[in-house]
């Protein structure tokens, strides 16, 4: 491909734009324009255009702009052309992923490109490299591509690579199909694999529902058969363990790795114990979210991640990133000062589930995980604990302020982010370092309807944690989060509870965020749907054994992150540490 003689990146978030409000400042204080060059002008829509070449990278434009809406990016070295870009200054592309033989994971932030370059692999998007307006034969963009690319997209062309995809925005499946769970599955059987596949997601319980009733979980497992059943070379999975818990997640994960000993899988996924198992090869995704994006060579699946983890790129000699993400050997500190809030035994019954748990008590300045599967009452348990929902058998007292972030966070009302986030009865140095790590002041003009899934999780999270509280309660906080918005939000919330007389519980199915903020543990067993029962708080160790144990999985540490992974079942280690008992990982490297 050829090079661009162009050194920065110029976007415009239109849905942020006051255009004429304004007065179009961009162009009045930008220096190209005042010398008569048309750095900055206006399109038919009445939108501001920035010239990519003339521009020189001043800096001037996005200080002044009202509403944040102008990123200028100077690049260190000229890039090549990207291999696809939506529009004038807009989110480009550069480089796609290759599949492989065995499972490809895609590892990145949001907003920096997976999805797109998924669609583009699929044949959903056609490249374009940054030209508009020209629509060209995929036979002749396949002469512009590299030659690694090349075979992909010719066999794309001549219609001999067919292609099955699991989308990432599942919601959408019940506006394009109206039918039953069964129907379905039967409509996308082209391999004859309905009854397997019924059985490796646990789809029995849901086959005779409408597709329009089912819950989350219950969809995206079903999105996840029915792209399994299909008959291609390559299959896509974007973001296939969102909305599920642990157990189905390896049940997953399980099929998938089969399924990619026969055909090639693509994969993108944020839970980074789950990414971690499932992957024989890594491409790493890197640049500005919302900007650009950059696709790494090809890596093997342990030293992928963990340069990502270390933000360095050894054989592109790039670093990305200015920091390491790390990991500590050493267990959550356990609280040593007396009980902060105490809960009696707790029963509640439904019409068709009942739930009960043993009496507990958290400390000051302690955080404990909840784990389970799905439907054994989790939320039920952390409702009663806010005063939410009465139990049938006894009263819970606390004079503690409880701050609760619910499971499901409702985008309503036309309320704009920084009237939400400038109410009173909150902590200004908290919610600062909130907007700050979580990437929450460029969404501080947008209305909470407009806001994505992820952005919409985020300002949530701050919200509840910079409220003025003594007990906080967290539900399933990693949803929509990508893996460096989750270890953000870990290392948030240790700050705001480690020695204070603050403390939290926070339900989750992501281990490494578990185990990351845990000092003590609530196990959940039961039988989903039915009825549901909690330990009391336990010890890490014991609760992660214990709940390890019932799912069949064995946690190690790698050797150079220090990073929870998953081993193989069956393998020498797994062997060795069920043996021993101890599921929960062993200080032994690997």
């Amino acid at each position: 491909m050829e090079l661009m003689g162009k050194t920065r990146i110029a976007i415009i978030d239109r849905q942020k734009c006051i255009k004429e409000k304004c007065g179009y400042i961009c162009m009045k204080v930008c220096p190209g324009v005042r010398m008569g060059e048309e750095t900055v002008v206006v399109d038919a829509d009445g939108y501001p255009v920035i010239s990519e070449v003339l521009c020189t990278g001043c800096g001037i434009c996005p200080k002044k702009c009202p509403v944040d809406c102008i990123t200028i990016i100077n690049l260190a070295t000229e890039m090549q052309a990207p291999i696809f870009q939506y529009a004038i200054n807009a989110f480009r592309l550069y480089g796609l992923p290759l599949p492989q033989n065995g499972v490809v994971g895609l590892i990145g932030k949001n907003g920096i490109g997976k999805s797109t370059a998924l669609k583009l692999m699929a044949g959903q998007l056609q490249p374009n490299f940054a030209e508009f307006g020209e629509s060209r034969p995929l036979r002749e963009i396949c002469r512009r591509l590299p030659p690694e690319l090349q075979n992909h997209f010719r066999m794309l062309s001549d219609r001999k690579l067919k292609i099955s995809a699991k989308p990432q925005n599942i919601h959408k499946i019940p506006e394009a199909f109206k039918g039953k769970a069964r129907e379905l599955l039967e409509k996308n059987d082209e391999r004859k694999a309905a009854a397997e596949a019924t059985k490796l997601f646990g789809l029995e319980r849901i086959l005779d529902k409408d597709v329009g009733e089912l819950s989350g979980g219950e969809l995206q497992r079903l999105a996840i058969a029915a792209a399994y059943c299909k008959d291609a070379q390559l299959y896509y999975f974007d973001e296939p363990a969102a909305y599920l818990d642990i157990k189905q997640r390896l049940s997953a994960a399980h099929a998938l790795k089969k399924l990619s000993e026969e055909r090639s899988v693509v994969v993108v996924e944020h839970d980074l114990a789950i990414f971690d198992y499932l992957s024989d090869y890594v491409h790493i995704f890197y640049g500005q979210e919302n900007a650009y994006g950059v696709v790494s060579g090809v890596k093997s699946a342990r030293a992928g991640i963990n340069e990502y983890l270390e933000g360095f790129l050894t054989d592109e000699n790039v670093r990305f990133r200015d920091h390491k993400i790390e990991f500590s050997c050493a267990s959550a500190p356990q609280a040593k000062a007396q009980a902060r809030f105490s809960y009696p035994s707790l029963s509640k019954s439904y019409p068709r589930f009942s739930f009960r748990c043993e009496p507990g008590s958290i400390m000051e300045g302690e955080i404990i995980g909840i784990l389970g599967e799905n439907a054994l009452g989790k939320s039920v348990f952390l409702r009663m604990i806010a005063g939410a929902e009465k139990p049938d058998n006894a009263e819970v007292l606390s004079l503690l302020r409880v701050s609760y972030k619910p499971q499901h966070v409702k985008a309503e009302g036309e309320e704009e982010v920084r009237s939400l986030l400038g109410k009173e009865g909150l902590d200004a140095f908290i919610l600062e370092q909130a907007r700050r790590r979580l990437a929450i002041n460029s969404l501080m003009d947008k209305k909470i309807s407009s806001l994505s899934g992820g952005e919409l999780q985020r300002v949530a999270i701050a919200l509840a944690l910079s409220k003025e509280a003594d007990l906080y309660l967290f539900d399933e906080p990693s949803a929509f989060l990508d893996i460096e918005q989750r270890l953000e939000f870990a290392s948030l919330l240790q700050s705001a509870i480690s020695g204070t007389k603050k403390c939290a519980f926070v339900i989750d199915h992501d281990l490494v965020l578990l185990d990351a903020i845990s000092s003590r543990m609530v196990v959940f067993q039961g039988e989903p749907g039915k009825e549901g029962a909690a330990f009391a708080p336990c010890e890490k160790r014991e609760g992660m054994n214990r709940f390890l144990r019932s799912v069949g999985i064995t946690l190690r540490r790698d050797k150079d992150s220090k990073r929870p992974r998953i081993n193989k079942p069956g393998s020498a280690l797994d062997r060795e540490q069920k043996e021993a008992g101890e599921y929960y990982y062993s200080f032994q490297a690997g």
